[in-house]
């Protein structure tokens, strides 16, 4: 069942993004400088929606009982275990700098995580399962909570599920800026 839902969005995702790239394309070419003609781009953000979706649902929530974090958590080990083997470490020292604005990004990250926890109060498990959430996702934000006790585990799940949602659109938008601030030649 877990594995019908999965691929089930997936797949309705993958056929529906076909459509509504090309679709695009032919009522606006232009729309290819901001991604939207993308089939990629348009099945991850309908599987995201999808994925939000189902577990709102009751039937989808019961998805949980049968193992669905489980096989999530295989399927994300396999997709970064897959990046992972295209990656040319070597490649860091043919552009430097883009490894720097990493750095740069990940200090940001850190100062506003400690910064915003300081303001609320917040217990520093909750900057750390916060922080892994946006960084690590579902993979670490719930390992994270269950070391300080088990029965934080789905606190993790829910902050990584959230920082999926507002991730994949926020992405976008920085995608956006970035193209802004250095156009693309």
């Amino acid at each position: 069942m877990v594995s019908w839902a999965a691929f089930g969005i997936t797949g309705l995702g993958t056929f529906l993004a076909d459509i509504i790239s090309s679709a695009l394309y032919r009522v606006d070419p232009n729309l290819a400088k901001f991604s939207l003609t993308s089939s990629f781009f348009w099945m991850i953000v309908l599987v995201t929606i999808g994925g939000l979706v189902l577990s709102s649902l009751k039937r989808g929530r019961a998805l949980e009982g049968v193992g669905a974090s489980k096989l999530g958590s295989l399927l994300l080990y396999l997709l970064i275990g897959t990046i992972g083997m295209k990656m040319d470490v070597t490649a860091i020292a043919q552009n430097p700098g883009l490894f720097g604005v990493g750095v740069l990004w990940m200090l940001f990250h850190a100062a506003l995580v400690l910064t915003v926890g300081r303001i609320i109060k917040a217990p520093i498990f909750f900057m750390a399962v916060g922080s892994l959430a946006n960084v690590g996702g579902a993979a670490s934000a719930p390992l994270v909570a269950s070391a300080v006790h088990p029965t934080l585990a789905p606190v993790g799940v829910l902050l990584a599920v959230l920082g999926y949602a507002v991730g994949t659109y926020a992405a976008y938008a920085c995608g956006l800026l970035m193209s802004l601030a250095a156009p693309v030649t």
